[in-house]
């Protein structure tokens, strides 16, 4: 799907004055004036109007726009502190989507530039991050693409979208919108079968890395994780890839807070222990993920 586009010089993106106690109001500001968006007709307002299109911006600031048609059908589900990887359990209504946007607080970034610092990953690590949720009330099957590449249908289902890693002028989006030309669509489920129900998603658990190489489509890659009952979260880089395939693979080490295992493993990098097949021990609170290629 192609997200709309505007001919301005530069996306122009509220930042939030502080991620914890006036999330809330900024987030609830943005869904009510959006951004370059048209105004919903009054046949769209009404009862059983049919879910078109949200889009969520994010800056590498921690600024987040909510823009498009459907953008009264979102809701903001609070903004919290988190560290280490962790992912903050928001609570998901039944029937509603769940969208979870992590980022680094403004204060972070702000010193940042004051440091110089190209990125605001050249800060120290153990800082916390943020991770802001927001519901979306759709009830039919509604198709997720980041920086206008698809990743999956979504139906009463949470996802997860990482963009600490951005760089100054990066700008991540993610789009949601209904199926179109009467495609029932390609839903993946969620990690919540039989299989997955009775284990403790608080403990560590073995996994094995599965054989993956760049440029594997990002639905095949979903589905080879959620077999193992791995909760998996979203991400975008430049390069390594063709563009909206999985440019690699990031699994959280128990006992590494910092650490990952990569797959596939970078050029010039010892992959002992680590190659497709090897089995691991991951922390299940922490997500896996998928690097999107921009």
């Amino acid at each position: 799907m192609r997200t709309h586009r505007h001919h301005h010089p530069r996306p122009h993106l509220r930042r939030p004055a502080t991620l914890v106690g006036g999330a809330a109001a900024l987030v609830a500001a943005l869904l009510s004036t959006g951004c370059d968006a048209p105004a919903p007709t009054a046949a769209a307002e009404g009862a059983g109007a049919a879910f078109s299109a949200v889009r969520f911006a994010v800056d590498a600031h921690g600024g987040i726009q909510v823009s498009g048609a459907s953008r009264t059908a979102v809701e903001p589900a609070g903004t919290h502190m988190v560290s280490a990887g962790r992912a903050h359990p928001f609570a998901r209504p039944a029937g509603k989507l769940l969208v979870v946007l992590r980022h680094w607080p403004q204060a972070r970034t702000e010193r940042a530039s004051r440091a110089g610092a190209r990125a605001p990953g050249l800060l120290p690590p153990e800082e916390v991050q943020a991770e802001t949720g927001f519901l979306v009330d759709t009830a039919q099957w509604v198709r997720a693409d980041l920086d206008g590449h698809p990743l999956q249908w979504l139906r009463r289902d949470t996802i997860r979208i990482d963009t600490s890693n951005a760089s100054p002028g990066d700008l991540a989006r993610l789009t949601l919108s209904a199926p179109h030309g009467g495609r029932s669509g390609q839903p993946t489920p969620p990690p919540s079968g039989p299989a997955c129900a009775g284990l403790d998603q608080r403990s560590n658990r073995s996994v094995v890395l599965p054989a993956v190489e760049a440029g594997a489509p990002v639905t095949d890659v979903l589905a080879s994780l959620r077999t193992q009952c791995l909760k998996v979260q979203y991400a975008s880089h430049s390069g390594g890839a063709r563009p909206g395939t999985v440019r690699q693979i990031l699994l959280p080490l128990t006992g590494q807070p910092l650490a990952v295992a990569v797959v596939p493993p970078p050029d010039g990098i010892d992959a002992q222990g680590r190659t497709p097949g090897s089995t691991v021990r991951v922390d299940l609170r922490r997500p896996a993920t998928i690097v999107v290629a921009r």
